[in-house]
Parts: structure tokens; C-alpha cells; sequence
């Protein structure tokens, strides 16, 4: 559980997911680290709402 104005980091290839147990709205902010910014690696998988 990640409270507000906390972070967390997600190691290179490793499979996540996102979910927001409460009832106040999500605000999230992505930030990117290293040598390469762009988006075109990124896979996507199918998640348990039949989501890809």
C-alpha cells in the first residue's frame, strides 16, 4: 500500500499492475529513469479484466 505523497520504483522488466482500493481518486505521476524515454517497449499483458 502506497499512501499519499509516497513512490515506489519498479525494477526493469518486471510485470506490474496498478489498483486503488479506496474512494478517492487515483492521481498518478510516471517518471521515467535512464538512458532510453521512450514508450515503443513497452508489452503490454492481459490483466484480470480481459484488458491487453
Amino acid at each position: 500500500m502506497i499512501s499519499e505523497n509516497q513512490s515506489t520504483y519498479v525494477p526493469l522488466g518486471e510485470i506490474h499492475a496498478l489498483e486503488n482500493p479506496g474512494k478517492v481518486p487515483l492521481e498518478l505521476i510516471e517518471v521515467q529513469s535512464g538512458s532510453y524515454q521512450g514508450e515503443d517497449d513497452i508489452v503490454r499483458f492481459a490483466d484480470k479484466y480481459g484488458r491487453v
